[in-house]
């Protein structure tokens, strides 16, 4: 007999000015964190800040390398570098921001694939959500809270 399952997810769109002080930050650090990016065969420059629950705010940007694929998210860098350095300290928050180098305005931005086995492989780890904002081209924030709702069927899912 076949069966059906079935997931919903959802993404609370937040405009800029109604952000909390520390979402702000976090926004904030990821925007300025992206314009250093390697980032010089793509031009798209993302920027990843990640929020530790001891309050310390940490930074990556994508790096790209002319061997594709051996570049690095701005995601994953900036959780490798946490998770190398300090973990026992869950990550609470993420905030990703990005943009086109020849382009003002910010794009649509949300966590690839790898990403985002990443950011759930730090839940499993820790035992809960991490908040994952992502800032758009309309200056608004996606809220998700947690990677359930950006990859329902993840890899630790697999027993359904």
């Amino acid at each position: 007999m076949n069966r059906k399952i079935e997931v919903t997810a959802s993404l609370e769109v937040i405009p800029i000015g109604l952000l909390t002080e520390l979402e702000s930050k976090l926004i904030a650090s990821a925007k300025e964190i992206l314009e250093s990016a390697h980032a010089p065969y793509s031009k798209f420059m993302v920027g990843a800040a990640v929020l530790l629950e001891d309050g310390e705010i940490f930074v990556a940007n994508n790096q790209e390398n002319v061997s594709f694929p051996v570049g690095i998210c701005a995601e994953r860098a900036v959780l490798s570098y946490v998770m190398g350095n300090f973990p026992n300290l869950k990550p609470l928050k993420i905030a990703i921001a990005a943009r086109r180098m020849n382009e003002k305005g910010y794009a649509y931005v949300t966590p690839c694939g790898m990403c985002r086995q990443t950011i759930n492989e730090y839940e499993v780890k820790f035992g809960g959500k991490i908040e994952i904002l992502m800032l758009n081209g309309k200056e608004e924030v996606l809220k998700a809270d947690g990677i359930e709702q950006l990859l329902p069927f993840r890899f630790h899912n697999l027993h359904l």
